[in-house]
């Protein structure tokens, strides 16, 4: 089955980002046909900074294939360099009403919290349809914060397909409702908006001082502490086994253990998990080379795929040449 995600590079990968769709994909690639972009056309929505766009592209790259991500089982590529997609975009612009539109609720949500938006706000689930439709993807794994705009893909190849003929796939949404929400060290939802995430490709000082941040309460080290209302916990159960996470329980509710030592036992995990993620990225840092000839690689796949649909949709269209 042809899964296809992507990842905006708008900061440095998280906890959040790891848990809640990195593993996920990872898990994708080993059984299914996945299909991985870069989506730096979606980031220009809220980017302002032509460095930032281009450091933070770059070094997604380098997360991703650091944690795994392979090039020989994933098509991996920058939305940017696969033009195809825009072009589609417009045609698909035909299948989709305003008042549609004007129903998207990422859209309503930053408008009401006084975001200027750009025409690219608006229009953006018709680029993420495109995104979907231009590489026949059968399943999308999208969060509940993005459920409608995969509606939005399936609602505009169902019309597009009725009025012009049968050329584009229906995906199907895979939307896993057991997907931990992490909390970052606020005890919000982790989140670059909210600037309150635990970098795990930060330095080992930078991590420490995140970890040494996450609120608690002011219990005295011999009390007991409540693992359930615990931020510490819900960030640091993410990591551990089933006896693991009952012994860390145990530790808790028993007392004797103050708040610090109990960051200092989620911090020693955080950086033994992420070690040898850690280690494969410096590597790749030095070797930007072969980050870019993979980058290479994945657009030549993903630009065949895309030309040979593109020319479908052209010739049901009428576009010359015909």
């Amino acid at each position: 089955m042809r899964v296809l995600t992507g990842l905006q590079p708008s900061g440095k990968l998280h906890l959040g980002n790891y848990f809640s769709a990195i593993k996920k994909i990872l898990d994708y690639q080993s059984k299914e046909e996945l299909f991985l972009f870069i989506a730096n056309l979606h980031a220009l929505t809220t980017f302002r900074s032509k460095e930032e766009l281009k450091t933070f592209t770059l070094e997604c790259a380098i997360d991703l294939l650091a944690l795994g991500v392979d090039p020989k089982k994933t098509v991996f590529w920058v939305q940017s360099d696969v033009p195809e997609v825009t072009e589609l975009t417009w045609y698909l612009s035909q299948s989709i009403t305003v008042s549609q539109l004007q129903l998207a609720h990422s859209f309503k949500d930053k408008v009401a919290k006084g975001f200027v938006p750009g025409a690219g706000l608006f229009t953006y689930p018709v680029l993420m349809a495109s995104d979907i439709l231009l590489f026949s993807a059968e399943k999308v794994p999208v969060g509940k914060d993005q459920k409608q705009h995969l509606e939005f893909a399936r609602d505009i190849a169902e019309r597009f397909n009725t009025q012009f003929g049968s050329v584009l796939t229906i995906p199907e949404p895979d939307i896993d409702e057991n997907t931990a929400t992490v909390p970052g060290v606020d005890g919000a939802k982790m989140s670059k908006s909210y600037k309150n995430t635990i970098d795990f490709f930060g330095t080992e000082k930078e991590i420490k001082k995140k970890v040494m941040s996450i609120v608690s309460d002011s219990k005295a080290v011999e009390e007991p502490k409540d693992p359930e209302t615990s931020v510490i916990f819900q960030i640091h159960s993410l990591f551990l086994s089933p006896s693991e996470k009952e012994s860390q329980i145990e530790k808790y509710k028993r007392g004797g253990s103050g708040y610090g030592d109990l960051k200092k036992d989620l911090l020693d995990s955080i950086l033994s998990h992420f070690a040898p993620y850690r280690t494969k990225r410096e590597e790749l840092a030095q070797n930007l080379d072969y980050v870019h000839q993979v980058l290479k690689e994945g657009k030549e796949k993903a630009q065949t795929v895309a030309e040979k649909k593109l020319t479908d949709v052209r010739k049901t269209l009428g576009i010359y040449p015909f």
